[in-house]
């Protein structure tokens, strides 16, 4: 077991350091962010003036405004023995050689013997920047290449050089994953490493396409984005975002690195970049791209005129069907398409795979560290050699030697010694010895896909839910609805697993959860809508009393149920994850009860639990303590809030105090396993019976009521936002009582329950709810 990192330091306040500093104080650190000293009298004005401009972004690259005190801010000249109480040390400075060398110097007459420094440079030989150092700090020294933004970009590249000892190399592995959510792979001491060598290289690719052979942006960008499970933002749009002097500084720099490449000429920079720099059109920074936004109207260049039109019709031919199907057969559907479609993905697909192919060993040992270095670093569903399995290894082989398209040795002998995939099972992958790898899943980590294939670990199962056998006498309920809504098998199936757990005395308890990026986008608006629709309100209210119970007899059940949460949880689903007496959470969660968007209030529980916090923050039972922590409910629920992270879903009041969170998602249904069997051995009790609520009546309902109106005429709300406020207050503090009452569980749930049908049958909250259905996302009206 490796000791972790608590106090780092990070030299260089630009973009990346700020946002580096900002992900380890995430992760519980002290960090001292350092940067050159002003020619102010206050010489840390530069590094305060980044870091202000930094706790601006968006999307946040905190998790709380708490966290922000954890980063002390300093300057070289006053500050650089702080240094000292480093237990890692990065260097973040400017992508210069020479200065990096003379930090270097710097450091090693300061640091701890036992402290890590590492380079986050991109572009630099890693080895080179401390050659003149000494043996002891050589081996304690490595790349740590984070992904930008740090926060949410799984990608950590770790790039050790001959010198660095393989138990530090071990160390940040284990520190990057466990301690900071972070996806490690070995990257080989080269330009741009290895997602950024192959991105790159996709990049210029599509850029050509559009110089070259005729395909519009709008054309290139549908066809590399989310189409074939690259992120939405595609080619041309990530070149603005990533900004376009930005991309030529990359490309310029690549080029004379790589002398050896025999694509090298790839990277040779396309006239229509260098003009677009010239002229100070940089992407997103400057307000035009390649795309530019005007009047409301996106528009795109011309590559003759260089103007700027409104996008044109695609001439890719029906891709409808192809569309329609997951992507494991989406792919293979597109490249054997005939059309202008299936023509460019071909060509590209061809190129960028046998191009990754002849990086390897330059830039990595094996295709599974390439995979993940595009997936975790790139945002793509499947990496390079993922895609080619996925495309038919011989049939992409044949068409390589077609092309003329050079083909590595190490392939060719793969396919000579009677391999016909290079990931040849689920767990297995090839190596450059071209002998399988096995890839274990991590001892803290737990992998469904392996259960899910093994019938005998299937309990219980319905169209759209699943009982598991996690082992140990621990099960698993999984929901595999579409967006996992909280449907009516959902809900049913939940309702018969807590039977079938009260009569199974060998499971000590239950997890409720799923492999999802997403844990649940809350009820089924589409089911509802139809029951509504139909006239069938008896059945709603049926529902809603229905999953009032199931959450009622989850929060008392008398085995530990533990929910294991990540991505969004809203609505339905945040009131499931609220009635769980323990929770696992992921510190990407964004949960929040977001009903009123959608013109109804919380229905099964939600509020009820919401008022019970309040009254539990408070100091004591006097209204005035309770006061202003259900007026902060009241604002949250009102104005749909979702949390930016689970540490500040604490702070609102979704999650409790005692919820359990980790830096990496894929441990948490390890941790909730442990949760369950700790909470066993101990002796589980349910929660205490709350029926002693203090709501606290009229009074705080006419406050409730006001702070609606003023959030109305500041213009933040809408006449229906505030009904809707009104409608709330309405519950939160008891309904009718006069003043201060204390009532049971039972009177605030059949508030809610006698307030959400009556809203259900509003026009405006029926217009809500069929443009969420619509267009995913909310209407104002």
């Amino acid at each position: 077991m490796f000791k972790p990192f608590r106090t780092a330091a990070v030299l260089g306040a630009g973009v990346m350091g700020t946002q580096i500093a900002a992900h380890l104080a995430n992760a519980g650190l002290t960090v001292h962010l350092l940067d050159l000293p002003a020619k102010t009298n206050n010489k840390n004005n530069l590094v305060e003036t980044a870091f202000k401009k930094a706790l601006k972004q968006s999307p946040p690259i905190f998790f709380t405004e708490k966290t922000t005190h954890r980063v002390k801010l300093g300057n070289f000249d006053e500050h650089f023995h702080r240094i000292a109480e480093a237990d890692w040390v990065i260097e973040a400075v400017v992508e210069n050689l020479e200065v990096k060398q003379k930090l270097m110097q710097q450091l090693e007459d300061v640091i701890r013997e036992d402290a890590i420094v590492s380079t986050n440079t991109s572009g630099l030989p890693i080895h080179a920047i401390v050659n003149d150092r000494s043996e002891s700090f050589r081996q304690r020294f490595l790349g740590t290449h984070f992904f930008n933004p740090p926060r949410y970009l799984k990608l950590l590249e770790l790039i050790p050089t001959s010198d660095t000892d393989p138990d530090v190399l071990k160390r940040m592995q284990w520190f990057g994953r466990s301690c900071l959510g972070k996806g490690g792979v070995i990257a080989k001491d080269t330009p741009n490493f290895i997602a950024n060598r192959i991105g790159m290289y996709a990049m210029m690719v599509g850029l050509r396409a559009w110089t070259t052979q005729g395909y519009t942006i709008e054309e290139i960008d549908t066809l590399t984005g989310t189409f074939v499970g690259r992120p939405k933002s595609a080619t041309f749009r990530t070149a603005d975002l990533v900004g376009l002097d930005t991309l030529l500084y990359v490309v310029e720099n690549l080029y004379p690195a790589i002398p050896d490449d025999e694509s090298r000429e790839t990277f040779r920079v396309p006239d229509v970049l260098r003009k677009l720099v010239s002229t100070g059109t940089l992407g997103a920074k400057t307000g035009q791209g390649f795309y530019k936004k005007q009047n409301h109207q996106i528009l795109s260049l011309n590559l003759e005129t260089l103007a700027y039109e409104p996008t044109k019709p695609l001439d890719l031919g029906d891709m409808q069907a192809i569309e329609k199907l997951p992507l494991g057969d989406r792919l293979p559907a597109l490249y054997r398409d005939s059309g202008r479609a299936g023509t460019f993905f071909r060509q590209m697909m061809l190129d960028i795979l046998g191009y990754s192919a002849r990086r390897i060993p330059e830039i990595a040992d094996n295709p599974i560290d390439v995979d993940r270095a595009m997936r975790w670093g790139f945002g793509w569903e499947l990496g390079p050699f993922e895609i080619w399995d996925a495309l038919g290894f011989e049939a992409v082989l044949a068409d390589m030697k077609v092309a003329d398209i050079p083909i590595p040795t190490w392939v060719e002998k793969m396919h000579r010694n009677g391999g016909r995939s290079f990931y040849w099972n689920d767990h297995d992958v090839y190596d450059l010895k071209y002998q399988s790898v096995r890839m274990e899943t991590p001892a803290d980590e737990m992998n469904l896909v392996d259960l899910k294939a093994d019938s005998n670990r299937i309990l219980w199962q319905n169209p759209e839910a699943a009982l598991l056998d996690l082992g140990d006498g621990v099960a698993l309920y999984e929901f595999r609805s579409k967006g996992n809504t909280l449907s009516l098998n959902v809900v049913n199936g939940l309702a018969e697993v807590l039977d079938w757990l009260e009569t199974h005395d060998d499971i000590k308890g239950l997890i409720i959860g799923n492999d999802s990026p997403n844990f649940s986008g809350g009820a089924n608006l589409a089911e509802i809508t139809m029951m509504a629709q139909s006239g069938n309100f008896d059945a709603i209210v049926n529902l809603i009393v229905q999953f009032q119970s199931i959450l009622q007899r989850i929060h008392y059940a008398t085995k530990p149920i533990v929910a294991a949460i990540q991505g969004r949880v809203l609505g339905g689903g945040c009131e499931l994850v609220m009635a769980c007496p323990y929770v696992v959470a992921a510190t990407e969660t964004y949960i929040g009860l977001v009903e009123l968007s959608v013109g109804l209030i919380p229905g099964a529980g939600g509020i009820l639990r919401m008022v019970m916090r309040a009254d539990e923050r408070a100091a004591s039972e006097s209204p005035d303590h309770i006061r202003p922590f259900l007026q902060a409910a009241f604002e949250t629920i009102a104005m749909a809030k979702v949390s930016n992270s689970a540490y500040e879903a604490q702070e609102l009041g979704f999650l409790s105090p005692t919820t359990q969170i980790v830096m990496n998602a894929d441990r948490r249904l390890f941790v909730a396993k442990h949760q369950v069997l700790h909470l066993d051995r101990l002796g589980y009790t349910p929660p205490p019976q709350q029926n002693a609520i203090l709501v606290l009546g009229q009074p705080m309902r006419a406050a409730l009521e006001h702070a609606a109106y003023i959030f109305q005429q500041g213009g933040f709300a809408s006449e229906y936002d505030r009904y809707l406020a009104n409608r709330l207050a309405y519950v939160m503090t008891g309904g009718e009582l006069s003043a201060p009452a204390i009532v049971p569980e039972n009177y605030l749930l059949q508030l809610e329950r006698e307030m959400f049908l009556p809203l259900l049958s509003q026009s405006k909250t029926q217009e809500r709810i069929a443009h969420m259905l619509k267009v995913k996302k909310p209407l104002r009206n």
